[in-house]
């Protein structure tokens, strides 16, 4: 009888925590956010992307507090938005219905006359810059062969294209020189994971200089030019991604080679380098440090052969105190220097657009997106924990607690949420969705198993190939962690991720089949096989060398593909695909789906035939994440 009433009260607090929250998931669904600013070159006008009208579109605002204007209108989402350096216009890129296969249009800074730049629905674009005087664009594209990546420039005002550069394999331009006479190339590894190098390419003679020669898998990006010298991020014979400068040590001449270079590191900390800015005329430049996750913002004054544009700035990097604890993204600044824009995120703030102002040193906050009604004041601040896993390394994780009314010592149920990449890293900015299952009485713990970034190149590489499974060790590791020290409900832990979290989901349901009560896999890998067959051409081999190859390691990459385990499965599952989706085949989903029906098992699915690599527009999410509520209650309570 008292086992009864237990569970009975168990039943009712549960109730009450979902009664409690005072909002809808729409509401969740519909705070807005707001990214990528770029400044007209007279400083007056801000462009950026916003999701205001459900995809994310182009707006422009007048500075410094002028109402804000819609400049596109799509059903898909703009990528990128970029002011030309005459001021005559913007150049903005779309893919159509997630397949990534993105085209270039210009148009005017009132909205009309849009104008396209490239129209192959079937290539691929990926950006790089506009020139300074801003009559040129430079990309790379596989318009030659849908597998590699050549470089291209084009004239804006004919659209004549020149190929710059050709190769057979993935490439990109990582920087352009003011006048144009040279760019720095981006030329990923074949045979290790997170590696690649740089080259300095002579535009008229097409010679090609490598400038980063290295042994082990190491980094290069976040290239800018200066007078005399180059500057880059790398974490080449060191843990993490380091502030480096390459110069020439004869400066006259253009003698790159490696006996006439020499490197120095600006900056070593014992943590990720992250973005990094760069004034018109090299004199001041910005940067991110990517602490636990969290932002610290940094300026530097540098040394070239001109006088630097803002004296105030010591040579030495001077620590900006930011408003709050967050992510700082997408910098930029003014072309007189006198503003750094950027975006910035927090536990209770979506991505908006602040500027920093160099002489005062003050913030400014130009977008001020809407939260759908829902006070701040509600949303839960993560915890950052660390637990041990079975090799006796510790895991970092970010673990949010609801607010709802639950007893002192009640176990509460979790969602261990697993992010993608497997390149990527969870940090603590906003997240809608958390935060509505937080207000509907779930916990949810955001970890960052090995191979994740953040946190040095060993942990990042400890998951490679052969280890593969060991990061799926790692969940099973958290979850005893919830049980233990977490305050979790043993049998109310779900298991849900996107792309390569979906893999992870679904691999955790299939060698830990006893830990969840829910699993919900979006975009999901099932079938290591097919996944690299099918996935874009010039994906494959960029995967194979983090994943293992299909002319080498087949028979191990089959034993660990969760669609080869499917028997072992018991979790309730729901499954999500984007139809268009160029990484990740719709078909790994169905493949799973169809064998779990099969089975009888308990598996929903849901596709949508506008959507590529996640579900981005608002409508589809506003269809598609009640749905996933209820399944989540409907096994969770």
């Amino acid at each position: 009888m008292r086992k009864l009433l237990l569970v009975c009260l168990a039943a009712l607090l549960f109730t009450a925590s979902l009664t409690a929250q005072s909002y809808t998931i729409q509401q969740y669904l519909n705070i807005k956010s707001a990214g990528a600013p770029t400044f007209s070159p007279d400083g007056k006008q801000m462009a950026y992307l916003t999701n205001t009208t459900g995809t994310s579109q182009v707006w422009i605002v007048d500075l410094p507090d002028a109402t804000p204007r819609q400049i596109t209108n799509y059903d898909d989402n703009v990528s990128f938005v970029r002011w030309l350096g005459d001021g005559s216009g913007l150049l903005f890129g779309k893919a159509r219905g997630g397949d990534e296969n993105t085209q270039f249009f210009s148009v005017k800074p009132d909205g009309s006359g849009v104008r396209e730049l490239t129209n192959e629905p079937k290539v691929r674009h990926n950006f790089a810059e506009v020139s300074a005087d801003g009559k040129k664009i430079y990309y790379s594209s596989n318009k030659r062969n849908r597998t590699f990546f050549d470089v291209y420039s084009m004239d804006i005002a004919t659209g004549k294209e020149e190929l710059l550069y050709q190769h057979d394999g993935n490439i990109s331009i990582s920087a352009v020189n003011a006048a144009g006479t040279k760019f720095v190339l981006f030329l990923d590894g074949i045979e290790k994971s997170l590696d690649n190098d740089l080259y300095l390419v002579d535009v008229k003679t097409k010679k090609k200089t490598l400038l980063t020669p290295h042994t082990d898998a190491s980094e290069f990006g976040n290239v800018h030019f200066l007078a005399d010298s180059i500057v880059y991020t790398t974490n080449d014979k060191r843990e993490f991604q380091g502030l480096a400068q390459m110069r020439k040590k004869n400066a006259s001449g253009d003698d790159w080679s490696e006996a006439n270079r020499e490197v120095s590191i600006i900056d070593d900390q014992k943590w990720d380098v992250g973005g990094v800015a760069m004034t018109d005329y090299p004199g001041v430049m910005a940067y991110t440090v990517n602490r636990e996750g969290f932002s610290e913002l940094y300026l530097r004054k540098i040394e070239t052969g001109g006088k630097p544009l803002i004296s105030t700035i010591d040579k030495k990097a001077v620590k900006v105190e930011i408003p709050a604890k967050g992510v700082i993204g997408g910098m930029t600044f003014s072309k007189d220097g006198r503003w750094l824009a950027f975006s910035f995120s927090s536990f209770e703030n979506a991505s908006d657009i602040w500027i920093y102002v160099l002489n005062s040193k003050k913030f400014a906050r130009v977008t001020n997106s809407d939260r759908a009604g829902i006070n701040a004041s509600t949303f839960v601040q993560p915890e950052l924990i660390k637990f041990k896993t079975f090799d006796g390394r510790e895991i970092p994780a970010w673990y949010y607690k609801p607010r709802t009314n639950v007893m002192e010592g009640a176990q509460v149920p979790v969602i261990v949420s697993v992010h993608g990449g497997p390149e990527g890293q969870s940090r603590p900015g906003f997240n809608s969705l958390f935060q509505y299952y937080l207000s509907r009485g779930y916990a949810v713990l955001d970890p960052n198993v090995r191979g994740s970034t953040g946190y040095g190149k060993t942990y990042t590489h400890l998951d490679d190939v052969e280890k593969r499974e060991d990061s799926v060790k790692d969940l099973a590791a958290a979850v005893e962690w919830l049980k233990t020290k977490g305050g979790a409900d043993p049998k109310r832990i779900a298991v849900m991720g996107g792309s390569y979290g979906g893999y992870m989901t679904m691999a955790a349901i299939t060698l830990y089949p006893d830990l969840w009560a829910a699993a919900v896999g979006t975009v999901a890998i099932t079938n290591w096989e097919t996944f690299l067959q099918n996935t874009s051409g010039y994906r494959r081999r960029q995967r194979e060398v983090e994943y293992g190859r299909l002319d080498r390691d087949l028979e191990f990459l089959r034993r660990i593909s969760p669609i080869r385990k499917i028997d072992r499965i018991k979790t309730p599952l729901f499954v999500i695909s984007g139809l268009n989706d160029p990484r990740v085949p719709y078909t790994e989903g169905e493949q799973m789906v169809d064998a779990l029906r099969k089975r009888g098992a308990i598996v929903e699915y849901k596709l949508y035939d506008d959507e590529g690599h996640g579900i981005s527009k608002l409508k589809n999410r506003l269809d598609l994440y009640p749905k996933v509520a209820d399944f989540l209650d409907k096994y969770m309570k």
